[in-house]
């Protein structure tokens, strides 16, 4: 790929480079002179590469001085003046709060303290029993408190600073006084009436198991069920993905033609379920990342462009940096992003590799991905969480083909509940079973002694094995 074949990635790569630099050092006044130099090279510049590379380092530098003033602004705390005083505040709650084994948390955005208008996130700890649903206004009595390190080692206070929340508000007594408006409370409504809709009638851990996956909470599941998802390798259907959206778009085209409505306006419906969508389910990376490539897809038919995987992949990085560039150290950014470059390079030559196996098409393509993205994404997962899936092939090919039944079925719920009920209970009920078969795969795979790897000795051992088997692959295939 050249700049001159490819301008408009060598852009969007520099745009993603500069906005990941002010993670090593903040530049401001000083790199727009550097950016008005580029800028007057570029017009000037009567080479089509060099214009293009010029307006590549253009939009780098812009994006570092952009990034820069975001990270001072995620960084500025006025509550940390307040630690360990206590304080009447009015905030917004902003995600569902989660039942904790002490109590209630959940995040906030703090509109004032005694008075004083802060505008600052902020994690809420309230008294159990009472929860405040997500969307709304409440005064508070509470301290200040500086966020406490987990007792598992992780670095809870630094990951809450890269989100922009430097303080823990201690709840002693909360009232709600109203509900956000605006955008907020359009999300607040769809979320609601989704969690309500896509599965009426069923309760406990088949419920737990399609709130998960298909809003990407898995708060109601139990630590048991949580650690063999984890253990299986299958934690990552938890995750908000490209599936769902796709899912959704697909759907709202096909009733478009059920209906004889023109493809144009189709995907103009498909362009506003992605966007109910991804505000429904929250400011995951994930679902930005998909919601912005199916987004960019249903535009590209509008406008009669060819789809550019690449392109999207690069824009969507830039709007998830361009909004906190700390997003560049979470882990569900980084795990996303990976697996999506995996399908693009990695998963086309494990594929072809596999052309000879007796083995279905479908079979042998999902091999190949759950390969090719356990290959890419392994790194990440043992730098950031200390463990590997080692079984996750054969996991991930036993739930695959009941991932687009159980999402199918509970959009369609969803819909159909607007209009009858019952047979949106008739629906729920089949795809509990569905549900119920992917926590049953969970806990085969997740329960074997050997389904992941946690220790160091233990990612040696694979790690031989690994090349071991692949020496014998090579012999195989060349003798």
């Amino acid at each position: 790929m050249t700049l001159t074949r490819a301008p408009a990635h060598a852009i969007a790569l520099g745009l993603c480079l500069g906005l990941a630099a002010a993670n090593l050092i903040r530049l401001h006044e000083s790199v727009l002179v550097a950016a008005g130099a580029c800028a007057l090279a570029a017009v000037a510049s009567p080479s089509g590469p060099l214009r293009v590379g010029l307006t590549a380092v253009l939009v780098f530098a812009l994006g570092w001085w952009w990034a820069s003033h975001r990270l001072d602004r995620i960084d500025r705390s006025p509550l940390s003046a307040w630690t360990d005083r206590a304080g009447r505040v009015v905030a917004v709650v902003t995600a569902p709060p989660k039942e904790e084994r002490f109590g209630v948390e959940a995040q906030a955005t703090v509109r004032t303290i005694d008075g004083q208008e802060v505008d600052e996130p902020a994690e809420l700890e309230l008294p159990s029993g009472r929860t405040p649903p997500q969307g709304a206004v409440i005064a508070a009595l509470v301290v200040v408190r500086a966020p406490k390190s987990s007792a598992s080692g992780f670095d809870y206070p630094e990951w809450l600073r890269r989100h922009g929340i430097h303080v823990e508000l201690k709840v002693d007594e909360w009232t709600q006084v109203g509900r956000r408006g605006g955008l907020g409370a359009v999300a607040d409504r769809l979320r609601e009436h989704l969690a309500t809709s896509i599965a009426p009638g069923l309760t406990g851990e088949r419920r737990a198991v399609l709130e998960g996956i298909v809003l990407g909470d898995d708060d109601a599941l139990s630590d048991g069920l949580r650690s063999d998802f984890q253990a299986s390798g299958l934690y990552h259907i938890l995750a908000v993905s490209g599936q769902n959206v796709v899912l959704v778009a697909g759907g709202v085209l096909m009733l478009a033609w059920i209906l004889g409505i023109s493809r144009v306006a189709g995907e103009l419906g498909a362009l506003l379920g992605i966007g109910a969508y991804v505000l429904a389910v929250g400011p995951q990376p994930s679902v930005i990342r998909a919601g912005i490539a199916g987004g960019l897809a249903s535009l590209a038919w509008l406008t009669g462009r060819l789809r550019d995987s690449w392109h999207a992949l690069l824009l969507a990085a830039a709007v998830l940096l361009a909004w906190n560039p700390y997003n560049v150290h979470d882990p569900g950014f980084q795990l996303s992003f990976a697996a999506v470059v995996a399908i693009f390079t990695v998963v086309p030559r494990i594929a072809q590799a596999l052309e000879g196996a007796p083995l279905p098409h479908s079979v042998r393509l999902g091999v190949a991905i759950s390969a090719g993205c356990g290959i890419v994404t392994a790194p990440i997962l043992w730098l950031q969480f200390a463990y590997l899936p080692i079984m996750s092939i054969p996991a991930n090919a036993l739930v695959e083909p009941a991932m687009p039944i159980l999402l199918g079925l509970a959009f369609t719920t969803a819909g159909l509940d607007l209009i009858s009920p019952s047979a949106a209970a008739v629906l729920a009920s089949l795809n509990g079973a569905v549900a119920a078969y992917i926590a049953l795969c969970a806990r085969l795979i997740g329960g074997l002694p050997f389904a992941e790897v946690t220790t160091q000795t233990g990612l040696a051992a694979f790690a031989g094995i690994l090349l071991l088997g692949a020496y014998a692959w090579h012999r195989w295939q060349t003798s």
